[in-house]
């Protein structure tokens, strides 16, 4: 996406001193090749604030059980975030393995089922944090950008919680919790197949949806857009702004 170029001397407007940024169009394309319908779209960059006791539903009662039953819970979890009716925990990768055993064992917490495996790319927008929301540009290496995000479902008690995870382009190792979830398998692949997030300890990290020798990570920001020939014809796909204009 590109940013919205104001006049000299033109004030910002409401959104812009709110959000730190106001974004318009999508792909980066913001000329008539842009054919997807999104060359008109205006984004406001959205960041969760951290969340303030109480949490609400049963957020309290799911973070005090997390504490008491795993001590280093205050260098575990960096950012607490209920947004939506949903509760987020932003976990420091190198406690990511104790938080979620004991996510998974404790008694009182009990969430046997990892429901999903994802990630994102934050490569600008947001407000930078130790291990949350972190925006960056390709070329800084401390940019937290790659964000593993973990769905794990308690059966027992019937109750839902997020986990996020927050590494940098130059170094985007996250243990594996394949040994914890196997669920996670697939997911963890596909994760690092279309993001380049690379899970430690995994079985078998191999390319899941695009080819073996596919060079880079296709979900990634920062990665060409089109341009891409067709291997099996010969052909080419051309990047979103050199495309015919449709009419």
């Amino acid at each position: 996406m590109s940013e919205i170029q104001r006049p000299a001397g033109a004030e910002a407007s409401a959104d812009e001193a709110r959000f730190g940024s106001v974004q318009n169009g999508m792909f980066g394309v913001a000329d008539a090749g842009d054919t997807s319908g999104f060359g008109g779209l205006v984004r406001q960059p959205y960041v969760a604030p951290e969340a303030t006791r109480p949490y609400g539903h049963y957020f309290d009662e799911v973070v005090d059980f997390l504490a008491a039953a795993y001590p280093q819970y205050s260098d575990a979890v960096t950012r607490t975030v209920v947004d939506r009716g949903e509760l987020t925990l932003h976990v420091a990768r190198e406690h990511l393995i104790g938080i979620t055993t004991t996510l998974r064992n404790d008694p009182n917490l009990r969430f046997e089922f990892c429901s999903s495996v994802s990630g994102v790319d934050y490569l600008s927008g947001g407000t930078p944090s130790s291990e949350g929301v972190s925006a960056g540009e390709p070329t800084d290496p401390d940019s937290k950008r790659l964000h593993a995000v973990y769905h794990l479902r308690s059966m027992t008690y019937r109750r839902s919680i997020r986990l996020e995870v927050a590494v940098t382009v130059a170094d985007p190792h996250i243990p594996s919790v394949v040994a914890l979830y196997p669920t996670a398998d697939w997911q963890e692949r596909e994760t690092w197949d279309l993001l380049g997030i690379v899970f430690d300890g995994h079985p078998a990290l191999t390319r899941v949806l695009m080819p073996d020798d596919w060079d880079g990570h296709p979900q990634r920001k920062d990665y060409p857009l089109g341009g891409i020939a067709v291997q099996y014809k010969g052909a080419t796909i051309p990047p979103p702004d050199q495309r015919r204009a449709y009419k």
